[in-house]
């Protein structure tokens, strides 16, 4: 089961347990989200495509952390005319896991997280000869 969301300005194909970078959002990290405008979902057998936008279709998630990109240089140069500009930028982002997906009665919702077990401290059996 996948959507296609709209967030941003941009557009991002999400299927649960996904975790997306997408523009600043509000919001603490750990806190739910909910993106509304669905354009298009996808369930294996049928796929909707809305018109511009589907209704009925929900997709949430989970607020990971924000954060800042690197930072980018423009650096402008009139050559012979000692003159020079450098600005920097650094853009906001926020990074959201995707834990489900509910279309109507349909629900596709992401597992939790398994730890990861520890390798066993016991060394592996020696052959016999």
């Amino acid at each position: 089961m996948f959507a296609v969301i709209k967030t941003g300005g941009k557009q991002y194909r999400v299927a649960a347990n996904d975790v997306i970078t997408i523009a600043t959002l509000e919001g603490e990290a750990g806190a739910s989200v909910t993106f509304g405008d669905v354009l298009l979902f996808g369930d294996g057998e049928a796929t909707q495509v809305g018109t511009p936008l589907l209704s009925g279709i929900g997709v949430t998630g989970e607020i990971v952390q924000h954060g800042r990109t690197r930072k980018v240089i423009a650096f402008k140069k009139r050559r012979r005319q000692n003159s020079r500009r450098r600005r920097g930028h650094r853009q906001d982002f926020t990074v959201v896991r995707i834990t489900e997906i509910s279309a109507g009665g349909k629900s596709s919702k992401a597992e939790p997280r398994k730890a990861k077990k520890a390798a066993s401290a016991e060394p592996a059996p020696a052959a016999a000869e």
